[in-house]
């Protein structure tokens, strides 16, 4: 981890524009074709859920701009990335867990699994922030969403997709996708290729 200053950045004016902006964050929409994904989930016995995330570690690690989070009057620096699910407790409630990225999917999901059973056992967060740029998901799986947005005050600034269940339509399987970041981090453009990358993975398990 490395802090930076924004101005010797490419980020230097975005940061300026952006970061003292009431709201600051960006929501983009976006219908994935996820049947790729649904098949391989029933075809091994893998969560769907842990196929999404690990795409979404995928698709993030090759967007340089995922790499660096703005924080007060820095830009922080990571070298590795994390996806972070929202976990049910077993006594009920929720916590969250941060899973280190692996483009070893084997390794992911080994840490998925082990990680989230701990959260849910303990009902104490797993948090990797501090050595790890987070990347946040919450999903609905048990009903259809057309979009979400999430806290737009930006106190929480790590990119953030919501999902909810996927729809059938003939043989393929669709999934609305809410993707919101901090403008400071990175562009529309940026984005959208980011959005462009998880279809790419998603077709390509």
């Amino acid at each position: 981890m490395e802090e930076l200053d924004p101005k010797q950045t490419s980020r230097a004016e975005a940061f300026e524009l952006w970061m003292q902006a009431p709201m600051p964050m960006v929501t983009l929409f976006k219908t994935l074709d996820v049947t790729q994904a649904v098949r391989l989930s029933r075809r091994r016995g893998i969560k769907l859920n842990l196929l999404l995330c690990w795409c979404v570690g995928r698709a993030a690690s090759r967007v340089e701009e995922f790499y660096t989070l703005p924080a007060g009057d820095k830009l922080i620096r990571y070298d590795r990335l994390a996806v972070d699910m929202v976990t049910a407790l077993q006594g009920g409630g929720i916590s969250t867990c941060d899973v280190p990225f692996s483009e070893d999917m084997e390794q992911f999901r080994r840490d998925y699994l082990a990680l989230t059973a701990r959260v849910r056992e303990t009902g104490e967060p797993y948090d990797l922030s501090g050595t790890h740029m987070v990347i946040g998901t919450s999903a609905l799986p048990w009903t259809e969403i057309d979009g979400a947005v999430n806290v737009y005050a930006g106190f929480y600034n790590n990119p953030f997709l919501i999902w909810g269940k996927y729809r059938k339509k003939f043989l393929r399987a669709l999934l609305p996708v809410s993707f919101q970041f901090h403008h400071s981090q990175m562009d529309g453009g940026h984005a959208a290729r980011f959005l462009e990358n998880l279809q790419e993975e998603m077709r390509n398990l």
